[in-house]
């Protein structure tokens, strides 16, 4: 039985966090001073920077420099212990949560748990697509952008190099254009020096919108700068374009047109973590949990929930998007209201402060809205790189994202172009399209998030340093 399966020994009441992603990180800091002990609970030992993610998949980053360890980002909270756990099941009335370490008590508790790629209850889209929502697939999918270009060097006929080299990308969210446009960039710039036999012509990138544009929720005058970026990029928008099944020739729309791909991105959304579902209540948009104006769940005034998990009415009544700045906020506020509850003090209501809403569309190239500031070109780039350099934790990440930024500025052309991690069937060029392979498929690694510190710069000067046949040190 886990040691935290019974009250604290020490008289202070115990706070679990679950997750720890952008809310539950504000909650603990939140909590630091408090008189509590505060478990932290996770199923990775390591922290994503989630807006970079598109960046590992079209390797204009490392996984180190998306990624922090935990323990070092809580290494100063000295009421708080850090555990890697799968969270399986909330009991609210013994107060407990159920994970594959065993239980957990707790006296509050706040769920930051986040959320996961919605595929729309469809088992084919989950299996014949890419999604871009934690580390692990990140490199899944740089594994899958580099190995069609290794398989389709290897392709004599036409037809099949530009089958193969087929992409879509489904969702024109932030995360869906942000993808499109670094693929696009990536593929003209160090792809086109690795493969001077393939053209950019033979690739295709298909950015698919059930709107009338991408990025709906930015400004028009946003909407066509954008539209115009990715145009210049030779990315091809299909807008009110309704994704109805995901098959090994590529995306079957709704009005039974066909898109072919031999990659499908799926950045078409995201719903609450499944945990929400042992909770017992009636869930709301994006299977997210309503709360009270306090982020209190109702009837249990001793759980918060917080950040993707939390449906949380905004202003114009509508829920607040399930964004990073939304997670920061509501965790901050659930750590400081439980220091109110613990000092008697009546809980504040949660007020949210849109501080804006950014993205990239390829290389030095952006917009940016911030309240009434309408931002595009090379200033709303910069924009969107001074603000995310500043949400980076520590001065470590900062210094390594910068130095890789200031890189990739200058020389257009990064050395992290690598198919690595345990070894996983891919297609080969004479299949059909699609994740699992075939008898005839040719392995090449694909990566799983054990692998991330592994290849590492500590890791990579241990390797070339070491004693290896025919290696001679330098």
């Amino acid at each position: 039985m886990s040691d935290l399966s019974r009250s604290t020994h020490t008289g202070r009441p115990r706070v679990v966090v679950v997750g720890a992603g952008f809310a539950g990180l504000a909650a603990v800091k939140a909590l630091k001073a408090a008189p509590v002990e505060v478990v932290l609970l996770d199923q990775h030992n390591h922290h994503v920077f989630n807006p970079f993610l598109y960046q590992v998949a079209t390797a204009l980053l490392e996984p180190v420099e998306a990624a922090n360890p935990v323990r070092a980002l809580v290494r100063g909270l000295r009421n708080l212990t850090f555990r890697v756990a799968t969270v399986s099941d909330v009991h609210l009335r013994s107060q407990q949560v159920g994970t594959d370490r065993g239980v957990v008590a707790y006296d509050y508790l706040i769920l930051a748990a986040g959320s996961v790629s919605d595929y729309f209850h469809s088992a084919d889209i989950a299996a014949r697509s890419f999604g871009i929502k934690d580390l692990g697939e990140a490199l899944e999918l740089r594994n899958q952008v580099l190995s069609r270009f290794e398989q389709a060097s290897w392709a004599a006929d036409p037809v099949e190099r530009s089958r193969l080299l087929s992409f879509a990308v489904v969702g024109g969210g932030p995360t869906g254009v942000e993808f499109a446009a670094a693929l696009a960039v990536l593929v003209e710039g160090s792809l086109a020096k690795d493969f001077p036999s393939i053209t950019r012509e033979e690739v295709s990138i298909v950015l698919v919108e059930g709107s009338e544009a991408p990025l709906a929720s930015f400004a028009k005058g946003l909407q066509r700068s954008a539209a115009r970026a990715l145009a210049n990029k030779g990315v091809r928008v299909e807008s009110k374009a309704m994704v109805a099944d995901v098959d090994v020739e590529g995306l079957l729309l709704k009005d039974g047109r066909r898109i072919e791909a031999a990659t499908v991105v799926w950045a078409a959304g995201v719903t609450a973590n499944p945990l929400v579902e042992s909770l017992g209540v009636e869930l709301g948009s994006k299977r997210r949990v309503p709360v009270t104006a306090t982020l209190q769940l109702a009837g249990h005034p001793e759980v918060f929930v917080v950040g993707d998990l939390a449906e949380i009415p905004g202003r114009s009544k509508q829920p607040l998007p399930m964004l990073a700045q939304v997670g920061l906020q509501s965790g901050g506020h659930a750590g400081r209201a439980i220091e109110a509850m613990l000092a008697g003090r009546r809980v504040a209501r949660f007020r949210y402060h849109n501080l804006g809403t950014m993205a990239v569309v390829g290389r030095n190239d952006g917009i940016a809205q911030i309240g009434p500031l309408h931002l595009s070109g090379f200033v709303g780039w910069l924009a969107w790189l001074f603000l995310h350099i500043a949400r980076i934790h520590g001065l470590s990440g900062r210094f390594l994202v910068l130095v890789s930024w200031i890189s990739g500025f200058v020389f257009a052309d990064r050395p992290v172009r690598l198919v690595v991690g345990p070894r996983k069937a891919i297609p080969h060029a004479s299949q059909t399209a699609g994740r699992p392979g075939g008898a005839d498929a040719i392995e090449l690694p694909s990566p799983s998030v054990a692998t991330v510190d592994e290849w590492g710069p500590a890791a990579a000067l241990a390797w070339w340093t070491q004693d290896l046949p025919g290696r001679e040190r330098t």
